[in-house]
């Protein structure tokens, strides 16, 4: 195996208060220019895979594994184990050597595709997993301004050409507004000495982190009497998905995208609906009853 060695992070560090997200969302190590364009180019040409995680999304994220347990690149629920190569990474050498190059502990890795106006809701990552310590890194392939994270009432746009990583225990969730598609290689690793060596400089730049707003008392209730509209219409799905897409234009504390929703049933009186999105926020987000 030859490792692959990455280039130092070029110095210009983010202010104070974006240096908060480090711990949950940061810069890793730059990608070389010829191998990004490479590992970009085997990606358009892969299949978009199939949709996971259902529950989670509004449609458009679409994935496929190059490391697995099974060696099926259509078997994409992330589970321990030790990883194996599936048969689409043999049609991706450049993606191949990379990824051997890193000489990490690989557990699952897959390729993302997120379309247009599409959504991954807020959530939680590992609930199901067992405590063995582990890291999820992203290397975006393909992406666009409007493709951003959301997370503690921010906006991370991670940037092609760089190694990210993501820290999935923490609620979040990924928009991409208005396309095209982006495209991300997410490698999960066990946390060893190769990736604490790879992890010892995490970083955000200038421009990498947007703050969102509070959610006035006033578009508070502007929002509900909207989706409350829609709900009255008989369009119970679009209300419900203007509340969820709240997450990712103001700060909300956690669960609160659910919780809007739980609101607008109760105020209709539908008590069995609110407590349903309640069930459904802590399943998301990985909360146990003593949590609750």
């Amino acid at each position: 195996m030859t490792t692959t060695t990455l280039p130092a992070p070029p110095r210009r560090d983010a202010d104070a208060g974006t240096r908060d997200l480090v711990g949950q969302a940061a810069r890793l190590a730059e990608i070389d220019g010829a191998t990004l364009e490479r590992m970009q180019a085997e990606a358009l040409g892969a299949p978009s895979g199939v949709v996971a995680y259902g529950d989670y999304q509004s449609g458009g994220w679409w994935t496929v594994s190059l490391f697995n347990h099974s060696g099926d690149p259509l078997d994409t629920v992330v589970g321990d184990g030790r990883a194996r190569a599936t048969s689409l990474l043999a049609q991706m050498p450049a993606t191949a050597a990379f990824l051997d190059g890193l000489g990490l502990d690989l557990m699952y890795v897959r390729l993302a595709r997120l379309g247009p106006n599409s959504f991954l809701w807020p959530h939680r990552d590992y609930a199901e997993l067992s405590d063995a310590p582990r890291h999820r890194l992203h290397i975006p392939l393909l992406t666009n301004p409007s493709a951003v994270l959301v997370t503690h009432g921010a906006r991370v746009h991670m940037a092609a050409g760089a190694m990210w990583r993501l820290t999935p225990t923490v609620e979040h969730g990924v928009c991409n507004v208005t396309g095209p598609d982006r495209l991300h290689l997410i490698a999960d690793v066990y946390a060893d000495d190769a990736y604490q060596r790879l992890a010892d400089n995490p970083h955000l730049l200038d421009g990498d982190v947007v703050p969102l707003p509070e959610l006035s008392e006033a578009n508070h209730a502007a929002l509900l009497g909207k989706a409350g509209e829609l709900a009255d219409l008989g369009y119970t799905g679009p209300a419900e998905q203007l509340l969820l897409r709240t997450y990712f234009g103001h700060a909300l504390p956690e669960g609160g995208a659910y919780d809007l929703i739980a609101e607008m049933f109760e105020l209709r009186g539908n008590a069995a609906a609110a407590e349903r999105w309640r069930a459904d926020r802590d399943r998301l987000l990985a909360r146990t009853a003593d949590a609750r």
